[in-house]
């Protein structure tokens, strides 16, 4: 079987783009451009194009990546929302220098297809239209919760584990405090100095979660537009591209999706979750634990907020520095000790 990447991706978009490209006829296509990918929104399937890009956290530069990915990205969604992901596709050119979804000509690219889902179930939309009910929450907790139960642990190195935070947090205080890109938050030295004394005691725990088999190969990004309220909920977008980010301790995701509700202005759905997990896992996090997973995750949003005006400086231009903004927020010494407080 032939590969060949020299179609742009241009060219790419522009045929997925257009309704007459696909089997099913769908009347209109609705295009979702993403940090790593272009979404086709074709009816009631989806279909995703990984962009050709390189970071130091992935590789989809060249069509063999980008299919590998294609391959992980299914495999691994259909963890948490199985009938959802329904294959893949290649985008072949024929001789005459068309693409098309059919099985004959050269193969330029690779396609997850996905059924689609309703934008208006999403865990996101339920919180912003001040929809979420307790029964939701209690829905897609057990789904998680029994995830994470269901996982065997991964050998994590305790050093590796806590070396990975002190890397990123160095990362973190880069951006955030680099003059060039003139964030101006008024408490963030504030809240930079609470955090570093938090990682100091929280490096204790961090080694003993690694030494004690806490570390399992788990979703890597777990925020509220993943998560769909429909029955059974189902949970997408697993990060595919990197082993390494999805191998977390199952609290410090659910303090990242607790933080990220919290954003939306949802603060039930964080207790609530800890004490799910701590349940199923037969487990009590330590109050400083959650406080530092808390943080981080708030903070390193912050970063890659900022980092979207580096990487992407015209596209939503306005966005990223407020949300950096209330990202730091979020991770301020009061914020956070309100959150604990409402959790243990």
């Amino acid at each position: 079987m032939n590969f060949t990447g020299n179609t742009s991706t241009g060219d790419k978009v522009s045929c997925l783009s257009n309704p007459a490209a696909y089997p099913h006829s769908p009347e209109r296509v609705d295009v979702v451009e993403t940090h790593m990918s272009w979404v086709f929104l074709a009816g009631e399937i989806v279909y995703k194009l990984k962009k050709p890009v390189y970071y130091d956290f992935l590789d989809f530069s060249t069509l063999k990546t980008r299919h590998e990915a294609v391959l992980s990205e299914i495999r691994l969604n259909r963890r948490l929302a199985e009938d959802v992901y329904l294959g893949f596709k290649a985008l072949r050119q024929t001789g005459n220098g068309e693409l098309t979804l059919e099985d004959h000509g050269e193969i330029v690219d690779w396609l997850v297809v996905m059924r689609r889902l309703p934008d208006d179930q999403s865990l996101e939309a339920a919180i912003l239209n001040d929809a979420l009910t307790p029964g939701d929450v209690s829905k897609f907790e057990a789904l998680l919760c029994d995830f994470y139960a269901s996982l065997p642990p991964e050998t994590v190195r305790p050093d590796d584990y806590v070396g990975r935070f002190d890397l990123e947090i160095g990362r973190i205080v880069e951006v955030l405090t680099d003059p060039q890109l003139q964030f101006g938050c008024a408490n963030l030295e504030q809240v930079l100095s609470d955090f570093a004394v938090n990682f100091e005691q929280a490096k204790m725990y961090l080694a003993q979660r690694a030494k004690r088999g806490h570390i399992v190969e788990g979703h890597g990004d777990l925020r509220p537009q993943h998560i769909f309220l429909t029955d059974p909920p189902v949970i997408i977008d697993c990060l595919e591209f990197n082993r390494d980010l999805r191998l977390v301790d199952p609290f410090d995701e659910v303090a990242f999706l607790g933080m990220e509700c919290a954003l939306l202005g949802e603060s039930r759905v964080f207790p609530s979750l800890v004490d799910g997990l701590a349940s199923a896992l037969g487990e009590v996090p330590s109050p400083a634990l959650l406080a530092f997973y808390w943080r981080y995750r708030a903070l390193l949003r912050a970063r890659l907020s900022l980092l979207h005006i580096v990487h992407q400086p015209n596209r939503t231009p306005g966005k990223w520095r407020p949300l950096a903004q209330s990202y730091v927020a979020l991770a301020a010494e009061h914020e956070v000790m309100n959150r604990m407080q409402a959790v243990l």
